[in-house]
């Protein structure tokens, strides 16, 4: 693709990266065959392609923000189109340039982004909230009910030790699915690794990143780094994909020596497990496995939980078009209420068409977002090792 971006810009590092992703793409197409929104809207600027001209027309003339915020908002930053694309471009990241243009020109935000952004990051009022918003769900705004069905679960007991391999927790999974750490915990300990979390573990910044937001996320960053204890730590595991696909990227992000040594800590739960050999932990035999976006592709790890749930004994079943979202993408399931609910529908008929005993997956959002739609119960793969 040609270019034609100012050599001011090109002068940044920003607009050189940009420039290099844009002269990758040959407009072949390929990555919209896979695109769930332009599956669905069937408009060009819905897929991976037009948002690449949008952001390149931005770039150019600084102009029309406001048409390429409502196409880059659809976009649910699968990452479908890059495991797709025969050369290798690299779409978040424009698409992270995108945003942050946007939110810089386009400063004000809707009430209920303000208030997502603003409670989802602190547990304990977000966990209070949900509780009281369970009660009053009937009046709440349609995008927040299918949230709001799914009821907190409690935290079980687990022993406290002075490990150095760190669970991370995440904001929304401390606060709707606390049980996973606590599975987790049980099983490591069981088998002799001393693990601990931090009490004081803030937030990982995504949902702001995402926003494009990227001063207050890398601020956000930094602070959750000192939050872990990442430097007295050998390992750090996460079980919430979509957390450990951002934490993995903070090198990149972040920039700097201290944000490539954390990344280079971080693990999914899945690597950290496989070595490990399990026994069934319950009474279901077939297993649908939805397979987040971030897990297959952004942490590339999809084999790695299907190979560790198939040798446990559990029979994992067929879905056609498994690499297609469901929906939840963060906060995409709230701000994209309508688009999220089709793709939700979609997802669940695939996964339900093998008839299943259970739907496992591996990030909290994707687990919330199928349950409020699913007549058979939806886990955190994890629970069924314990």
């Amino acid at each position: 693709m040609q270019t034609q971006l100012s050599a001011r810009f090109l002068a940044t590092e920003q607009g050189k990266n940009a420039n290099d992703i844009l002269r990758k793409c040959v407009h072949c197409g390929f990555c919209n065959a896979t695109c769930p929104t332009y599956q669905l809207l069937g408009d060009e600027l819905d897929g991976p392609r037009g948002r690449i001209y949008l952001v390149k027309n931005l770039l150019e003339t600084g102009r029309n923000h406001e048409l390429t915020k409502i196409h880059l908002d659809r976009c649910l930053t699968c990452k479908s189109c890059e495991t797709t694309c025969p050369s290798g471009v690299e779409y978040s990241q424009l698409a992270e340039i995108g945003r942050e243009l946007v939110a810089t020109h386009i400063k004000s935000k809707s009430l209920i982004e303000k208030v997502v952004l603003y409670i989802t990051p602190r547990h304990k009022l977000f966990r209070i909230l949900v509780q009281l918003g369970r009660i009053f769900r009937y009046f709440a705004p349609v995008a927040m009910k299918r949230f709001l069905r799914n009821k907190p679960r409690s935290k079980t007991k687990w022993r406290k030790t002075e490990g150095r391999v760190v669970l991370l927790q995440g904001c929304v999974q401390r606060a709707m699915t606390p049980d996973v750490v606590s599975h987790l915990s049980e099983i490591l300990r069981q088998r002799g690794v001393q693990v601990r979390i931090n009490e004081s573990e803030r937030c990982c910044g995504g949902l702001h990143f995402h926003q494009g937001e990227r001063q207050e996320s890398n601020e956000m960053m930094r602070a959750y780094m000192k939050s872990v204890d990442w430097e007295h730590a050998d390992a750090l595991i996460s079980s919430a994909s979509g957390c450990g696909a951002v934490l993995k990227d903070y090198g990149r992000i972040l920039d700097d020596e201290a944000g490539k040594s954390f990344a280079a800590k971080v693990g999914d739960v899945s690597q950290y497990l496989e070595s490990f050999e399990f026994s069934k932990a319950t009474e279901y035999e077939r297993v649908a496995l939805h397979s987040p976006c971030s897990l297959q592709h952004g942490l590339h790890l999809d084999g790695t939980v299907k190979s560790i749930l198939s040798k446990t004994g559990y029979e994992l079943v067929p879905a056609n078009d498994e690499y297609l979202c469901c929906g939840s993408a963060g906060t995409y399931s709230i701000f994209q209420n309508e688009l999220a609910e089709r793709l939700l529908v979609e997802k669940i008929n695939r996964l339900m068409e093998p008839e299943p005993d259970v739907i496992a997956t591996a990030n909290v959002g994707c687990q919330l977002h199928l349950a409020s739609g699913s007549k058979i119960p939806v886990v955190h793969w994890v629970s069924l090792l314990a």
